[in-house]
């Protein structure tokens, strides 16, 4: 008898205090499936609490319609403005707040590591992101923003860590190999992915 698949849906957060991506994606077994992405705008907000309590609205809400599993948010990266950094992290830690208030695991990853995850380049552009993931979950429509295909790469580099999932450079899902003991090994294993 057939055990049945494992199923887990996983919202990914790009955070921002303009604009914020989210996007949703349901794991089945070794498929990934959109089941949302979008944005959250706050550029209109001039006051940055009242950006805040709309990060944690928009999440919570987020959070109420999907029953999330877990959740996946990009790191702030490193740059040189400090008040840029501080108030990233704010957004980052309210929408972290959100998932936390409903006991749902969080997970956060480097800008880097999203996008080698989703396209094998850690350089990849925004551009190159979105048009890896149209292929890899099937979908047409080109979001206004890329903010909300950042939000779905974080939710598809987190079903990717689990080993379950691999993306092939044609898009296509395939399962994952575990455990290279070495570089040369993955390397082997990857020649399409080596730049």
């Amino acid at each position: 008898m057939a055990t049945p698949e494992q199923e887990r849906i996983i919202l990914g957060i790009d955070p921002g205090t303009q604009i914020l991506g989210y996007g949703i994606i349901k794991e089945r077994g070794k498929n990934l499936s959109l089941l949302s992405m979008g944005v959250i705008r706050l550029a209109h907000l001039s006051d940055h609490a009242l950006k805040l309590q709309r990060i944690f609205e928009k999440t919570s809400a987020l959070i109420e319609q999907y029953h999330p599993d877990c959740m996946a948010l990009e790191d702030p990266f490193y740059g040189k403005n400090v008040q840029v950094i501080l108030k990233l992290g704010r957004a980052q830690g309210v929408a972290m707040a959100a998932a936390l208030a409903k006991n749902i695991p969080i997970a956060e990853y480097a800008p880097r590591k999203i996008k080698q995850s989703v396209t094998g380049n850690g350089n990849a552009t925004k551009e190159k992101v979105a048009a890896m993931l149209k292929q890899l979950l099937r979908f047409e429509e080109s979001p206004q923003f890329l903010d909300a295909t950042d939000g779905l790469a974080v939710a598809v580099c987190h079903a990717f860590q689990f080993g379950q999932i691999a993306i092939t450079t044609s898009g296509k899902q395939k399962k994952a190999k575990k455990g290279y003991s070495d570089w040369s090994a993955f390397v082997k294993d990857n020649v399409n992915r080596i730049a």
